[in-house]
């Protein structure tokens, strides 16, 4: 067998998978050795033994490319798109269904000396990949600014909570609940994906930019003389008021007993 374990394309560590291996660990040409168009699949819907996983992808001139390596060793560059996809997959790859526009996602997020942005999309795919027919989550797209070094692997993990298990990426976000790269008998791959619309969330790593809204914290109860509330002005403003309130009181006796 060419594949360690069989583990699925994408998700695990580059070493455990050979150049010349498939899914269903069978010797031929790789799944990533092509390009696909955002939504293109495939030519026509097949049925054939796959695996239900969170696929890893780049955006290269205009459309997504199933990775080469693990996200553990690819190294984004400063204006990269990264793809994850959940889906179930077989001798061909399923590609994130939007479009990997790093403008949309990053454009807003001013650039830092010393950081890189990568526009991150993550993809969980459709009711149908999932199992029991669980509803995933939207697709969406986040600006992460992070270390030039950052792995995609570190891109991943700023922006959301990733679950691994024996060095695959097995969750993001919390979906899937469980499983991980789990083998699928007889699946159906659909000829082609509709493309959907990313949610563009808040950047990830990004400087603070808004002005603050100061909040008065409480203060300390005792008097003090390092930015607290003085007790000893509270207390002679208080005989102010009590003195000026006394002569009030005692001019209006004087005015009713004259009278």
């Amino acid at each position: 067998m060419c594949c360690r374990d069989c583990p699925p394309p994408g998700p695990g560590p580059i070493e455990d998978i050979r150049d010349d291996c498939t899914p269903d660990c069978t010797s031929g040409p790789q799944p990533a050795g092509g390009s696909l168009l955002a939504g293109t699949v495939s030519t026509t819907a097949h049925a054939e033994d796959g695996f239900r996983f969170w696929g890893y992808y780049q955006w290269t001139s205009g459309q997504w490319a199933f990775s080469q390596k693990g996200a553990d060793v690819v190294v984004p560059a400063d204006g990269a798109v990264e793809g994850w996809r959940f889906a179930v997959g077989g001798a061909k790859p399923r590609v994130p269904r939007a479009a990997g526009d790093f403008t949309a996602i990053c454009g807003a997020t001013p650039a830092e000396s010393g950081k890189k942005r990568v526009a991150l999309v993550i993809d969980p795919g459709t009711a149908a990949d999932s199992t029991g027919g669980v509803a995933p989550p939207p697709a969406t797209g986040t600006c992460v600014v992070t270390d030039v070094k950052a792995t995609g692997a570190k891109v991943l993990a700023a922006a959301e909570q990733v679950r691994i298990e024996g060095g695959l990426t097995c969750a993001i976000a919390g979906f899937p609940a469980k499983g991980c790269g789990d083998q699928v008998k007889n699946i159906t791959v659909p000829a082609t994906d509709a493309p959907v619309q990313l949610e563009i969330g808040a950047a990830v790593g990004a400087a603070s930019t808004p002005t603050p809204t100061t909040t008065p914290a409480a203060g300390p109860t005792a008097e003090t003389d390092d930015g607290g509330t003085p007790w000893t002005g509270i207390i002679i403003a208080a005989i102010v008021v009590l003195v000026l309130a006394g002569a009030g009181l005692t001019l209006s006796r004087r005015r009713s007993a004259g009278q």
